[in-house]
């Protein structure tokens, strides 16, 4: 059974909200919320607190415990992009980009693995081959 959440207009860019998703994903639930607890970046806490919601989410519908549950999905949108200007030198101005980010966490009590058919890794394996020689 898989439980997902989601953080909406999340005021981190991201690039720097992937770098620490990209951690997570397949990990155990326990040891992904410990590794983001003490992980220097300042997107890991927003981060922590969807994948927090999505282990809740997978207790209250299905009531899954929490030690079985693996990060099945974890990824991050680009939300819209607040613009503002900054004044600079000789009467200019320079646009300031503020970024924000929709962050998803899927929680599931299998690994992917297993529920992937062989067909779907046949086909992303040969995808990966065409290329050309070089």
């Amino acid at each position: 059974m898989e439980a997902r959440a989601q953080a909406r207009f999340v005021r981190v860019t991201p690039m720097k909200a992937r770098r620490v998703v990209d951690l997570i994903r397949g990990m155990e639930v326990d040891e992904a919320s410990a590794l983001l607890r003490f992980a220097p970046q300042a997107a890991a806490e927003p981060v922590r607190k969807v994948l927090e919601s999505a282990a809740a989410n997978a207790d209250d519908l299905a009531s899954v415990p929490r030690e079985t549950l693996v990060v099945a999905e974890a990824y991050v949108d680009d939300g819209p992009t607040m613009k503002r200007f900054r004044p600079r030198a000789h009467g200019r101005a320079s646009r300031i980009n503020k970024r924000t980010c929709h962050i998803t966490v899927v929680v599931d009590d299998e690994p992917a693995a297993s529920k992937s058919n062989p067909a779907s890794k046949a086909k992303r394996a040969s995808a990966g081959s065409k290329g050309g020689a070089r």
